[in-house]
């Protein structure tokens, strides 16, 4: 039976709640709505909401107290424009039925997300209240904690799986959906896959409690199974394949799962076992990919600063379909 688990998922890639003491104290109209640890599903109840219907699935929004410069349309548009990116890759929306709490922070941009599950797929974002449409054309945020919703929630010390794989597919998602270009996400990965390499001490993505290996050393794994997939499979089948028989198993985030079971309908979904026999190398123990090598094969070079697509290497047509 599932227990009353909070289930906490950080959409910034940063050392967790360090923005949150730089936040003035909320007035008490808004307190009620920033308890770090948890939803306020009761709170949220009591709120007017506007309902779209995405991919398959009812989204229930509702606005914290507090103004907001853009216009709600706006604001709309953008959770919508999150949740076709999301369909778009999982086939569908991951729930049925989502509660997305908007709150009005201090300053611009989106500041954060966490999802839960607990008592329903529930997610919370604290909005700027002086953000603009480019602050929200720019946000990965929303899509990230927006794909947390397609995985099961697992032990804490597998959080680097769901941290590691929203990190993948929120741009990949998002450039299938054609909100974003592929060159713009392969860059991102050469700059920023090294933070997810074993330090001194690692003892593996099961064991290191880091943030790099959290959510870069998770991006990393997701990565080596995508392309491990599409090398077993003549490039046919490939993560994205593998993680909708998770959904489609009935494997939201509104259920607990062993992290084993999710890897063993991902890897059912394919016919393979890759995602297993990855998870057996990387988490119990350091294992430090080269990533020179992996780029130079994918058809990835640096030049001047920007990337250069090489599409006579020998990955190169798996690049491509990873992103098509």
């Amino acid at each position: 039976m599932k227990h009353d688990k909070i289930s906490r998922r950080l959409a910034l890639l940063g050392p967790a709640l360090a923005w949150l003491g730089a936040m003035p104290s909320p007035g008490n109209a808004q307190s009620a709505f920033l308890q770090a640890d948890r939803m306020p599903y009761d709170a949220f109840d009591k709120l007017p909401k506007t309902d779209l219907e995405v991919g398959g699935g009812a989204i229930h929004v509702a606005f914290a107290p507090g103004d907001i410069a853009l216009p709600r349309q706006k604001i709309l548009h953008w959770i919508a424009t999150s949740a076709r990116a999301v369909s778009t890759y999982y086939g569908r929306f991951p729930v049925r039925s989502l509660k997305l709490l908007l709150v009005p922070v201090d300053g611009a941009r989106v500041r954060g997300g966490t999802t839960w599950g607990y008592r329903g797929a529930a997610i919370r974002v604290l909005l700027g209240r002086d953000s603009g449409e480019e602050d929200l054309r720019q946000d990965w945020i929303m899509v990230h904690e927006m794909v947390h919703l397609a995985l099961p929630d697992m032990e804490e010390r597998y959080s680097w799986l769901s941290e590691g794989l929203a990190v993948y597919v929120e741009p990949i998602a998002r450039v299938q959906a054609g909100d974003l270009a592929a060159k713009d996400i392969w860059q991102a990965m050469v700059r920023d896959m090294p933070k997810g390499l074993p330090q001194a001490g690692d003892q593996g993505l099961d064991n290191t409690d880091s943030w790099g290996r959290k959510y870069w050393g998770g991006a990393l794994f997701c990565l080596l199974a995508d392309i491990g997939i599409r090398k077993a499979t003549g490039n046919r089948l490939g993560l994205q394949d593998a993680m909708r028989g998770v959904l489609a198993a009935a494997g939201n985030h509104e259920v607990d799962w062993p992290i084993g079971r999710i890897l063993a309908t991902a890897d059912k979904a394919v016919g393979l076992d890759v995602l297993t026999r990855l998870h057996d190398e990387m988490g119990p123990r350091p294992v430090t990919p080269d990533l020179d090598a992996l780029w130079r094969d994918l058809g990835i070079t640096t030049r001047d600063g920007s990337i250069q697509f090489d599409d006579t290497a020998p990955l190169a047509a798996i690049r491509e379909a990873i992103t098509r």
